[in-house]
């Protein structure tokens, strides 16, 4: 069993990690704004603290053996929304938090970075090793929070998970991002915007997700810089494998979104890490609960209007 910290731990991808987290035996400390709400269980080995991570002395670091660090402004409409803020939180924040977590003695810092750090991309992999051309707030905060916490890892145990866009469901639903916002566009209107089409993008299912983490968490050895996503595929195709499954009509409008690029994980797949889920999963979970009426095309699942609705844009 370990202590852990787990920063954003009821979010997204938060949820579930922490879930699996307290199911594999270890007490967990989460920390998080509860923006989004907090779908949480009870249980007897989980602490939740609603705060702001740049409250750094509400932020519990005594005894703590690894930090799994999440929490950030996501995405990039929701970083251009306030600049000011994204940067405190984004890179400021994450200062304070590997300096603390240094001064506690923690043996291990593990960073939930972006593939998107890479920008607009002509190679057909892209690796590890390609520079960083980030065109957003949100990917210049990840490119410069990596800069940080590769600087202190002389001090500390340091990995850094660059995902690709997640997909899937979780407690904490998100439906802001490629595959799920498709997806239950076909199932809620019957019809799928497309915007271009072309655009290629990188997905991992949300299980894989939290697999990866819990595969660094056991392999604490494997710092560095990883890539995490398996699925290259352009929204063209994700928007047909959704009308698929619900026979929704899909409409292509011109798009001012260049973005496009292809991860490669093979650094990752390297260290014995194999994949389980994909696109066509996380369709599936969301399809049934669709028809479940556990999940509904609601207002809460868009990071962007709730931000708005709670007066953070600047």
């Amino acid at each position: 069993m370990k202590n852990i910290l787990v920063t954003g731990g009821a979010g997204y991808v938060g949820t579930l990690l922490t879930q699996t987290l307290l199911e594999e035996g270890h007490k967990v400390t989460v920390v998080d704004t509860m923006w989004f709400g907090n779908f949480l269980e009870d249980h007897k080995n989980l602490t939740i603290i609603q705060t702001d991570i740049l409250n750094i002395d509400s932020i519990p670091m005594k005894d703590i053996d690894t930090v799994f660090h999440l929490a950030n402004i996501a995405n990039d409409p929701t970083g251009d929304l306030n600049s000011k803020l994204t940067w405190e939180v984004n890179v400021l924040a994450s200062k304070l938090l590997i300096e603390k977590a240094i001064k506690h003695n923690v043996n291990q810092f593990i960073y939930a970075s972006s593939g998107s750090v890479y920008g607009l991309k002509e190679e057909d992999q892209v690796t590890e090793e390609l520079d960083l051309v980030p065109l957003s707030d949100y990917n210049k905060t990840k490119m410069i929070s990596e800069r940080v916490f590769l600087s202190y890892r002389d001090k500390i145990r340091v990995s850094i998970i660059r995902p690709a866009t997640v997909c899937g469901y979780s407690k904490r639903m998100r439906l802001d991002v490629s595959v799920n916002m498709l997806t239950m566009q076909a199932l809620a209107n019957k019809k799928i915007t497309v915007f271009g089409g072309e655009q290629t993008r990188p997905n991992i299912h949300i299980k894989d997700m939290v697999n990866v983490y819990l595969h660094f968490l056991k392999n604490s050895e494997l710092t560095g810089i990883y890539n995490a996503g398996f699925e290259n595929i352009s929204i063209l195709d994700i928007a047909k494998k959704a009308s698929k499954i619900t026979d929704a009509e899909i409409i292509i409008s011109e798009s001012n979104d260049p973005r496009s690029y292809r991860l490669n994980s093979d650094k990752l797949l390297s260290t014995g890490f194999t994949p389980k889920y994909g696109v066509e999963t996380a369709m599936d979970e969301i399809l049934e609960k669709f028809n479940n009426k556990v999940l509904k095309d609601e207002e809460i699942y868009y990071n962007l209007k709730v931000m708005k609705k709670l007066g953070l844009g600047e």
